[in-house]
């Protein structure tokens, strides 16, 4: 497989998840990806946003999508939190779908070989946001994504999803409790959450059965911007300016999707026979 930075697919993988565990999880979640034709061919920074803890519900439900609708060589490469990725079971997946350790460097390697990147700047603090927070894109000062952009001369793809986030209930993001106990430096995340969810009951964070909500995802336009290259990824001013009209075009999309699963219902009811 190479080093870890080095993307390994195994295309048979992507394909098996999109035949067998894509059509169990639309009907769990009554799920709907829509605006796929939007995917550029080619290289592109797929930037989405990031809901439901650890099983990331919305994040599968993409992708097997994508591989179903597009193709296998459409499926962007993901760039994961090294943690996540030794995770027992869930990594050794995640490398046979071509999923690196997030670094510029991975990132840099799969758009040299022409393919996609995706990437969810929230990382933790959008995954494990408290719930009052569910229907909000949080990325916190977290940058590096616009920089990876421009550097790489790359449009970026916007992403959103609603929904997964009512598959559990995050108390607390434990931000001062990550700080006092320096989660950072042991586990690599800035966040300790208090949740509420099936089998567990209360938890800090844990896998978990999620509750059947109604999952509802959009690919938006590519973006691009006036200036892009080394340099302009290097003027902090410009890289908050690109950033603000990213998040700002991702949040507007999200109110309009929490907006339509509050119409049509935020969980799915059981069909009567």
């Amino acid at each position: 497989m190479g080093d870890e930075t080095t993307p390994y697919r195994d295309p048979r993988w992507a394909e098996a998840l999109s035949r067998r565990l894509g059509p169990f999880l639309e009907r769990w979640f009554d799920a709907e990806v829509h605006g796929l034709d939007l995917l550029p061919d080619g290289r592109a920074l797929i930037v989405s946003n990031h809901s439901g803890g650890f099983m990331t519900p919305d994040s599968w439900l993409l992708g097997t999508a994508i591989t179903r609708t597009r193709g296998v060589d459409h499926l962007p490469i993901a760039l994961v939190h090294d943690t996540v990725m030794r995770a027992p079971g869930v990594g050794f997946v995640l490398r046979h779908l071509g999923a690196v350790p997030a670094s510029a460097e991975g990132a840099r390697r799969v758009f040299a070989d022409g393919r996609k990147v995706l990437v969810y700047p929230g990382g933790d603090l959008d995954a494990f946001r408290p719930w009052y927070k569910r229907d909000e894109v949080v990325f916190g000062k977290r940058r590096g994504y616009v920089r990876l952009a421009l550097t790489e001369r790359v449009p970026i793809v916007p992403v959103v999803a609603a929904g997964a986030h009512d598959g559990f209930l995050v108390l607390t993001d434990g931000r001062r409790l990550g700080r006092l106990l320096r989660t950072h430096r042991w586990l690599r995340t800035d966040v300790l959450p208090l949740t509420l969810s099936l089998p567990w009951g209360l938890g800090f964070g844990l896998p978990y059965v999620p509750v059947r909500t109604r999952v509802l995802v959009r690919v938006l336009p590519p973006m691009t911007f006036e200036r892009d290259g080394p340099e302009a990824a290097r003027d902090d001013d410009f890289v908050e300016a690109c950033h603000r009209q990213v998040h700002a075009t991702m949040q507007r999309a999200l109110d309009d999707l929490a907006a339509e699963r509050r119409r049509r219902g935020r969980f799915v009811r059981r069909r009567r026979r």
